[in-house]
């Protein structure tokens, strides 16, 4: 059957074929079906593209090869160059809109303030100035739990009649314990200074506060002195010159009787002589807190040393008869 040069170009949109280009797409339609290469004729010419222009769409082009390299930056914005009017400035609020990390009722920058002290404790308001000078001071926080809170320096008793019983030196205690010691002061000690004709004016403080092991013992647990919780004392000096060795043998059994039933009756711990050798020339007094309230009382209040004779004989009286010996010799 014949067909027309126009019949095949409706068959053939791509362009009209000769014989020779109809046999060539044949034999490589075949050879593609059978998986074998087809090196046409035209392909042998350099630089040319074996299948030619199969379609009619012209040769595709190829794209460079991508090779690495440093991308161009701008060149940085010079120091003098004028600010772009049209920038928006984000970084400032605008004149109606507060700034985003501040609020629009805050004032200027304030430094930062310290912590406010806490407020005074009961025992705090109750020692003022009419029972004893004894000024706060700050709390003492030391290794091992050594310190305390609500601590003041007991300086002085003040006496319902308003006279002061200094205490040398001023005592670093807790309050509870200053409060003590001051009302042991007023309520007992000076009745008993009064009995002997005159007033307590000091208080002679042989130990407060001090960071240590029980009797100064290497390893030992805490002492009570270390919690600013004990007070050793020594004697009460009175206005008359006299003074009450609590633990001088030369005082009066019954005087050193009484400061033993009234520091007993107001003190959780009391150690004097013969308690354990390590308050032979004081008195301990503290406030330890112990189970079931437990106390400790132990003071040994010696009798009064017995008088010795002299060493060296005393004169002999004029009116003394004669010894029997030197009588029997003459």
């Amino acid at each position: 059957m014949n067909c027309s040069a126009e019949k095949s170009s409706r068959k053939w949109p791509y362009g009209v074929f000769g014989g020779k280009e109809a046999a060539m797409v044949t034999v490589a339609a075949v050879l593609l079906l059978l998986g074998a290469p087809v090196e046409p004729a035209a392909a042998r010419k350099a630089g040319q593209d074996p299948w030619g222009d199969l379609f009619g769409q012209g040769k595709p082009k190829l794209r460079g090869a991508m090779l690495p390299g440093a991308v161009p930056l701008p060149r940085p914005r010079p120091a003098e160059a004028p600010r772009d009017s049209n920038k928006v400035d984000t970084d400032k609020p605008g004149p109606e809109q507060p700034a985003a990390d501040k609020p629009a009722s805050a004032g200027p920058d304030k430094a930062a303030e310290p912590p406010a002290p806490p407020p005074p404790s009961a025992c705090r308001l109750a020692l003022t100035e009419a029972i004893a000078i004894a000024p706060s001071i700050p709390d003492i926080n030391g290794a091992g739990g050594c310190g305390g809170e609500d601590l003041v320096r007991l300086e002085a008793v003040v006496l319902p009649d308003k006279r002061k019983v200094t205490v040398k030196p001023a005592a670093i205690l807790r309050c509870p314990m200053a409060s003590a010691i001051a009302d042991w002061i007023r309520t007992d000690m000076a009745p008993l200074a009064a009995s002997l004709g005159s007033t307590v004016s000091d208080l002679d403080n042989f130990d407060s506060f001090e960071c240590r092991g029980r009797n100064r013992v290497v390893g030992a647990r805490l002492s009570e002195h270390g919690r600013a919780n004990a007070l050793d004392v020594r004697s009460l000096k009175l206005a008359n010159g006299q003074s009450i060795s609590l633990t001088d043998r030369t005082v009066p059994r019954e005087l050193r009787e009484n400061v033993l039933r009234s520091v007993c009756t107001r003190f959780a711990t009391v150690l004097g002589p013969g308690s354990d050798w390590y308050h032979e020339d004081h008195i301990h007094l503290d406030l330890a807190a112990r189970n079931n309230n437990y106390r400790i009382c132990q003071w040994n209040v010696w009798d009064p040393l017995p008088q010795v004779a002299p060493l060296l004989p005393a004169e002999r009286p004029e009116e003394a008869p004669p010894r029997e010996g030197r009588a029997n010799s003459e």
